[in-house]
C-alpha cells in the first residue's frame, strides 16, 4: 500500500466515512487474530462503504464479486442489493470463506450470497454469456485479473459497473518489480483502449478502478 495523501488528511477523510457496525468491526478485528499474515488482503471500512454506495447507485440486483477472502467486502455489496438480489462470491479457500459465511449468516445477508468454491476462471466461464450482471468486484490474484476482467466484460450490461482493486500495486506500477506489478500495469493500459468501457482510476487505498460497459 503506498500513502497517496498527507497521513493527517488520510485521517481524516477515513474518520469522515460513515462508521462500520458492529458486525464489520468483528469481523475486521476476527480477520486480524486468525489470519495475521493475510489480514491485508481486507478491504478497509473506507472501500467497503464505497462498495455499498456503488452497489445502491446502480441499482444492482445481480453482482459478482471475484475472491472473497473472509467476506468483509461480500457483506458490504449484499447489503446495498435489494433483498432479492443475489451476489456470486467467487474463492477458492474454504477456510477463509468459513468465517465469511458466520459473518454472513450475522449480518443477515447470507441468503443473498451464492458462494462457489473452485477457480474463479471456471466459475465465470461457466456463466451463460448473456450481458446480465449489474456490478463486479475484483480482488484476487493479481495475475488473473485480465482473464476475469475478459470473462466479465462481455457479461456485464451496458451502464453496468466493474471495480478492480490494488490497481496501482503500492505504487508500482509506475516501475514494476514483479509478475503481478506488471500484469496489472498491463490490463490499466489496456482498460484505457478498451473501446467497449469508460473508466477512471481512484487514489482510494492501493487504487480503485471504476469501469462502466457503454
Amino acid at each position: 500500500m503506498t500513502d497517496m495523501i498527507e497521513p493527517a488528511i488520510a485521517a481524516y477523510l477515513y474518520a469522515h466515512c460513515t462508521a462500520p457496525d458492529d458486525v464489520l468491526r468483528d469481523l475486521s478485528a476476527e480477520t486480524a487474530a486468525r489470519f495475521p499474515d493475510a489480514a491485508g488482503m481486507q478491504v478497509s471500512h473506507d472501500e467497503g462503504r464505497l462498495l455499498t454506495m456503488l452497489t445502491q447507485l446502480t441499482g444492482a440486483t445481480y453482482a459478482v464479486e471475484v475472491g472473497v477472502f473472509t467476506g468483509y467486502s461480500a457483506i458490504c455489496i449484499a447489503r446495498g442489493l435489494p433483498p432479492h438480489g443475489r451476489l456470486l462470491a467467487c474463492d477458492v479457500s474454504e477456510e477463509w470463506t468459513t468465517l465469511a459465511r458466520e459473518y454472513w449468516r450475522r449480518a443477515g445477508v447470507d441468503q443473498r450470497i451464492d458462494l462457489r468454491i473452485a477457480p474463479a476462471e471456471q466459475t465465470l466461464q461457466a456463466l451463460p454469456a448473456d450481458p446480465v450482471i449489474d456490478l463486479a468486484f475484483i480482488d484476487a490474484d493479481k495475475t488473473g485479473y485480465p482473464t476475469y476482467y475478459e470473462a466479465l466484460i462481455p457479461r456485464l450490461r451496458p451502464g453496468g459497473l466493474l471495480i478492480l482493486d490494488n490497481t496501482l500495486q503500492g505504487g508500482h506500477v509506475l516501475d514494476p518489480l514483479r509478475p503481478a506489478h506488471l500484469t496489472v500495469k498491463q490490463l490499466n493500459d489496456a482498460i484505457l483502449d478498451d473501446t467497449r468501457v469508460d473508466s477512471v482510476m481512484l487514489p482510494v487505498r492501493d487504487g480503485v478502478t471504476l469501469v462502466r460497459k457503454r
